[in-house]
């Protein structure tokens, strides 16, 4: 049940009991009081011997002796190391050392095959092939001989006959045209055929619209009255103390009182407490990260889970 003029455990957080608060009692400590490392001036600490500083004494190592490296090993000569590998691999040969042939032969000339494996080639003998008799071919055919000339000013040099001379009046294609025009206009019987439907900007034909070209506009000589001499209007009226350069006349004066009046506000039984409705409750939830740790390991696989990082 709610406590008078309090709320129930569920309108707070949405739990049956309401939540315990900390911090409720302390005495405020200022963070400029407190030390940097509150543990250290708490129960006994740790209290070295001092540095030890490095010199020929032992007091400046760890171990209470010297220890030195190979202590009780037998000498070993690097010598006798090599000639048992040598030893070694010698066993592993299956007959006598590999012995090279003799040295290759030099040769005594160009040309000579002193040395080489196959001896002399008979393709690249220096003695000629026997070759067939040369026999001539016939005589070529004889024409007349080329006429002189390069064709410029020279007649009958070409192949072709030279071509006859044809006279190209300059005003023919005109002369054609002016001929064919006035066939044409014999042939024609009337005006050209003009159309009623012939599309144009209106629907219907426009009233106001003309081809015939319109009169010269006439204007009429109007003398002008010469104009009437400016005068400035009179100066501007200075206040002088009693308003008298304004448009308006001087207000009258009313009272401004200093605070403003609060109506009285009249209430009766019958009338309620205005109570605002309650907004929407919230109670602990989890974060998303540690519910799906949960969900990926519980206590059937939390031994043989993969290890995440977040």
């Amino acid at each position: 049940m709610p406590a008078e003029g309090g709320k129930t455990d569920m309108e707070r957080v949405g739990l049956f009991s309401e939540m315990t608060y900390i911090t409720v009692g302390d005495k405020y400590v200022s963070q400029f009081d407190r030390p940097f490392n509150e543990a250290a001036s708490k129960n006994k600490q740790m209290l070295p011997g001092g540095s030890k500083e490095m010199s020929n004494l032992q007091a400046g190592y760890f171990d209470p002796h010297f220890v030195r490296i190979f202590e009780g090993e037998g000498y070993v000569s690097m010598n006798q190391v090599r000639r048992r590998r040598m030893m070694e691999e010698a066993k592993k040969n299956l007959g006598k050392a590999f012995l090279p042939s003799s040295g290759e032969k030099k040769t005594c000339g160009v040309g000579s095959y002193y040395g080489t494996i196959g001896g002399p080639v008979p393709f690249f003998s220096a003695q000629l092939k026997p070759r067939v008799k040369y026999v001539a071919p016939g005589k070529n055919l004889y024409t007349n001989p080329g006429k002189k000339g390069t064709g410029y000013g020279y007649a009958n040099v070409t192949i072709a006959k030279q071509p006859s001379h044809s006279d190209d009046f300059y005003d023919a294609p005109k002369v054609n045209y002016k001929k064919e025009n006035e066939e044409h206009q014999s042939l024609l019987k009337g005006t050209p055929f003009k159309l009623n439907l012939y599309p144009r900007e209106y629907f219907d034909t426009n009233p106001y619209f003309s081809e015939k070209p319109l009169p010269p506009i006439k204007r009429a000589d109007t003398k002008q009255p010469f104009p009437s001499p400016f005068k400035p209007s009179s100066p501007g009226k200075k206040p002088g103390g009693m308003k008298a350069g304004t448009f308006d006349p001087y207000p009258s004066h009313s009272d401004d009182p200093f605070e403003a009046k609060s109506a009285k506000q009249t209430f009766t039984k019958d009338a309620k407490i205005f109570q605002p409705p309650g907004g929407p409750k919230s109670r602990p939830i989890k974060s998303i990260m540690s519910l799906n740790v949960r969900r990926s390991l519980n206590v059937k696989n939390y031994k043989t889970a993969p290890v995440q990082s977040y």
